[in-house]
């Protein structure tokens, strides 16, 4: 048996659909159905069960789930990193990972559990953690907690980059860039981007996009090699502009390249934005995982080509 939580949101329902393909269908979702139309991602999967998150706190808490799943993909959060309820961020993202640690520790279950590259901040060469919201310390907070214990027989954290693809359209706001500017270019005809600011022109802000099915990828390279453990970041490895991106979303749409606006670099966001990302995938490289990650041309073209299916004009 294989539990996922958050397996009902965007990266959670991909793995779910993931393991369908290699026939698991004896998959538990967790999730919370506050936001009942996360229920979409899970019409085309197949599972055995599902359970509200307070229900499976409590059946972690009691050792209630018996047999014990062979592993626990954790990937339930709180993602919005605009939200500043710093105790709500705190229980669902630091103390449930908590209690989940243990429970696969007590039962010798395998975790593979989601991070952020949000942890980062600002910090680029050399790297070190340094958020810049409530969201980002609740990760790296549970990070660094998971080396102060003794860990189950396989604990793998990924430090997700910016993650983009099919069944994210339940995010409204925080869905990916891709996304907004998919619907921004078909509802306005026109995509926003962020003037100049912190020594950045005006689009040139630069981060990781990484398409969920290269996520999925290394989640289930973890799931076939049980030995390997560790904190990993998970993207391309290489950074492109915004303009870049918005740029595919035009071409695929087939608008003229000057349907850009550019806004002023928002006051709140201010001393809180990542300019530039880019992950380390050396770690990744260094226990075997030798998949290569899509670029932007291939993963936003086949992801608005989805979208189209979806959303059909």
């Amino acid at each position: 048996m294989i539990v996922v939580t958050g397996g009902a949101g965007f990266i959670g329902s991909n793995i779910v659909k993931a393991l369908n393909q290699r026939n698991r269908k004896d998959l538990i979702v967790v999730d919370d159905m506050t936001a009942g139309d996360k229920f979409s991602n899970l019409v085309d999967c197949e599972i055995a069960d599902y359970l509200d998150i307070e229900e499976f706190r409590n059946d972690i808490a009691n050792d209630a789930i018996q047999p014990p799943p062979e592993v626990i993909f954790h990937n339930g959060a709180c993602s919005s990193t605009t939200e500043m309820n710093g105790k709500y961020m705190l229980d669902a993202n630091y103390t449930m990972s908590k209690e989940l640690l243990h429970y696969c520790a007590r039962n010798s279950v395998r975790l593979i559990y989601a991070s952020s590259a949000a942890v980062y901040g600002t910090s680029s060469c050399p790297r070190s953690e340094a958020p810049l919201n409530i969201y980002g310390y609740s990760k790296m907070l549970f990070d660094r907690y998971t080396k102060t214990r003794a860990p189950p027989s396989q604990l793998v954290g990924l430090r997700y980059f910016n993650v983009y693809g099919p069944r994210e359209q339940h995010k409204g706001p925080m869905a990916s860039i891709v996304y907004q500017m998919y619907r921004q270019l078909r509802q306005d005809s026109v995509i926003k981007l962020f003037g100049a600011h912190a020594g950045y022109e005006a689009g040139m802000q630069k981060r990781d996009f990484v398409h969920v099915d290269d996520v999925v990828k290394v989640n289930l390279f973890f799931l076939d090699n049980p030995s390997c453990s560790g904190t990993f970041d998970v993207g391309k490895g290489q950074a492109d502009t915004f303009f870049d991106l918005a740029t595919e979303v035009q071409e695929f749409g087939g608008a003229p390249s000057g349907c850009l606006d550019f806004v002023p670099f928002p006051t709140h966001l201010k001393g809180r934005y990542q300019h530039f990302t880019c992950a380390d995938i050396s770690g990744l490289r260094q226990v075997g995982f030798r998949d290569e990650f899509k670029p932007i041309a291939q993963g936003v073209g086949e992801y608005l080509t989805w979208l189209e299916k979806q959303e059909p004009v």
